[in-house]
């Protein structure tokens, strides 16, 4: 009784919230001891033993940075505002002294009390002592990348720091600007969002800290410990919140593909997308190529690709036409890649074909490609599905070679073979009319006084000009492969007027037999 009596009146003259709980018991003309349990003191009992220690000895000029975040924490928790009846010793201040020294902790002290402080959490942020260290540890993330390559380590003794082995970074990779990036991992989620919110109030590149949160969660997934979800919506808000031209495509696949297995929220999913979907054009074929969810038939995710395509869009006038070709180059890959998918279902095809606008293509031929290749798959087709896909092609953007294969391939109509003709027609009749305006022009030139020179200058001009119409090589070739289709519409036609013969027998026959019940019959060729 003796001792509990001693450890009240010693905890009481330098903790308020002892005191105050004893003056409460007095009041209630309590007799007995008082028995208190702080099931929330911060720290538990590791920090009451150190506080009980300080209040008995006035241990605490010396320090270490574990300590100090413990003692910090407690002190507040237990108001420890006076220096006692037998010393005028303050804890707080003691505490605060000690804090100034951060600057001189190593790296390594400055990421355990990190790692002290998210186990005090909320105590080490309410009382002010995460932010000071945090404050710390982005301003050398900061001076560090902002050094020259030889003092650009986290201890270079340029920013007072003391190269510590227990680090798990390697001197040989502590030139590197991701040196910290290893030694961060250990932290959790919520850690890692408060230092990158310090990092970029210390204006850190954004470049290096979407690397550096690609890693943790790349890290995070490896770990069987670790809260994997969390980390995954996290990273997913911070990189979110970045600069979104400093982000990279490839580590943002790399946090689709460990995310799309963690169901995450919507909300965090159709972020990852938007900040995806608006750097579709850096892409690559492999990045789209997107397992199906389990539960489908389907081999690719395709759904995945026409929300990234709906974002992409989204702001069209903000997107070049460099930009919008380049995401066309890319989604002909991707068409050809998921023709031959037996389970992928026309509207889908068509939709992957249509998303982009007709700017985004100087040429049709890839897209009448895959829709062959879905054909000679797809056997099955109504006309209408059929005719869906052939309105997905520009003929007029197909070249001679793609004609010249639509003119004998049976999988198409003979309307679409006509079309292509016509369009061909009219790419021939556009250049040949080119062709006569610039001779006009060229007429209609003074002539100069007949000579030498002159003659010379006449037939190199008529050369440039010839190279620049190139009428022997690409004109010649569609010269050619216009005959071969003018023979095929020639031929439709010869079918055309056979028919329209008969049709005319059977219609006077009708009229003789049964001139009252007679009745026109349509057209079915002009």
């Amino acid at each position: 009784s003796e001792s509990i009596d001693s450890l009240q009146e010693v905890l009481s003259s330098f903790c308020g919230r002892v005191r105050k709980l004893i003056d409460q018991t007095s009041i209630a003309s309590v007799t007995k001891p008082l028995k208190v349990a702080f099931t929330d003191l911060p720290g538990g009992a590791e920090a009451f033993e150190l506080m009980t220690r300080f209040c008995y000895n006035n241990v605490g000029t010396r320090m270490t940075p574990q300590t100090t975040c413990l003692l910090h924490s407690v002190a507040h928790f237990m108001e420890m505002t006076d220096g006692g009846v037998s010393s005028p010793v303050n804890l707080l201040k003691l505490i605060e002294k000690s804090l100034e020294g951060i600057p001189c902790w190593s790296w390594s002290e400055i990421v355990r009390a990190l790692r002290q402080c998210q186990d005090l959490f909320p105590a080490a942020s309410s009382s002010g002592l995460m932010d000071r260290i945090l404050d710390s540890l982005a301003g050398r993330i900061t001076a560090a990348n902002d050094a020259s390559p030889a003092v650009s380590s986290p201890e270079s003794s340029a920013f007072r720091f003391s190269f510590d082995t227990r680090s798990t970074m390697s001197t040989k990779n502590c030139n590197h600007r991701a040196w910290w990036f290893e030694d961060l991992v250990v932290l959790n989620p919520a850690m890692i969002e408060k230092i990158v919110n310090s990092m970029v109030l210390h204006k850190v590149d954004h470049v290096l800290i979407s690397r550096f949160l690609a890693h943790y969660l790349k890290s995070a997934a490896s770990n069987a410990s670790s809260d994997k979800k969390e980390a995954a919506e996290t990273i997913i808000n911070l990189l979110h919140s970045l600069d979104a031209s400093c982000v990279s495509c490839r580590g943002l696949f790399g946090v689709l593909r460990i995310s799309s297995a963690l169901k995450i929220s919507k909300c965090c999913q159709s972020k990852l997308e938007s900040i995806i979907g608006n750097k579709f054009d850096q892409a690559t074929l492999d990045n789209l190529l997107v397992p199906a969810p389990s539960g489908t038939k389907s081999l690719y995710d395709v759904n995945l690709i026409l929300r990234f395509l709906k974002y992409f869009l989204r702001i069209e006038g903000r997107k070049s036409i460099t930009q919008l070709k380049q995401a066309g180059s890319l989604m002909d890959s991707y068409l050809a890649e998921v023709a031959p998918d037996s389970s992928l279902k026309p509207l889908k095809f068509v939709a992957l074909a249509t998303a982009l606008p007709d700017e985004a293509r100087d040429s049709h031929d890839a897209i009448y490609g895959a829709i062959d290749m879905y054909l000679e798959v797809h056997t099955q087709l109504s006309g209408e599905e059929k005719m869906k896909m052939f309105c997905a092609i520009n003929y007029e953007k197909l070249s001679s070679e793609s004609c010249k294969h639509l003119a004998s391939n049976r999988k198409f109509p003979s309307r679409t073979v006509i079309r292509a003709l016509i369009s061909q027609q009219s790419k021939l009749r556009s250049l040949l009319k080119e062709v006569n305006q610039s001779k006009k022009r060229s007429d209609a030139l003074p002539k100069a006084n007949p000579s030498k020179e002159n003659r010379f200058s006449d037939d190199e001009q008529i050369i440039l000009y010839a190279k620049k119409v190139d009428l022997s090589t690409e004109n010649e070739k569609l010269k050619s492969q216009l005959q071969g289709m003018q023979w095929k519409v020639m031929e439709l036609e010869r079918i055309c007027r056979k028919m329209q013969a008969q049709m005319a027998r059977a219609t006077k026959k009708n009229r003789t037999v049964s001139p009252s019940n007679a009745r026109s019959l349509p057209r079915l060729c002009s």
